[in-house]
């Protein structure tokens, strides 16, 4: 009896963590990725012509290959960078992708983006006590 308690208790630890999204750890999405999830919201929302999708694409895919290239460059010095490093850096490449999408979307259009499409876009964190038992701060 107690073996078989201990069987079904690593079957259920072996498939609880195969069950996680990319294994339990965050997996960083391609360039490519990225865009097409901003080509679904935006072509949901707003359907564009598709000429405009795809200027569009091409702008955000070279801006996202260059936003990879230039984190690989930080991350190959062996060092860990300083928050304010990293925050400046993500800064620079939300600006340019917020300068790509003003050129091409309407004032209103714009706006909805920024207010409602770009939040709903962005990472959640997993809500609770800091996965420590009990939700305390141990």
């Amino acid at each position: 009896m107690k073996r078989l308690f201990l069987l079904a208790a690593a079957a259920f630890v072996v498939l609880s963590a195969s069950a996680q999204p990319g294994g339990g750890g965050f997996q960083r999405q391609t360039p490519e990725q990225r865009v097409a999830a901003i080509h679904a919201k935006l072509d949901s929302a707003f359907k564009l012509p598709a000429e405009d999708l795809a200027k569009i694409d091409t702008a955000l895919t070279v801006l996202y290959k260059k936003q990879d290239e230039r984190m690989k460059e930080i991350f190959a010095s062996g060092e860990r960078p300083d928050r304010e490093t990293m925050q400046a850096e993500r800064k620079k490449y939300t600006d340019a992708r917020e300068e790509i999408l003003k050129a091409m979307l309407t004032e209103e259009q714009y706006a909805i983006w920024r207010d409602t499409i770009e939040p709903s876009m962005r990472p959640q964190r997993p809500q609770g006590g800091g996965g420590f038992p009990g939700g305390g701060n141990n």
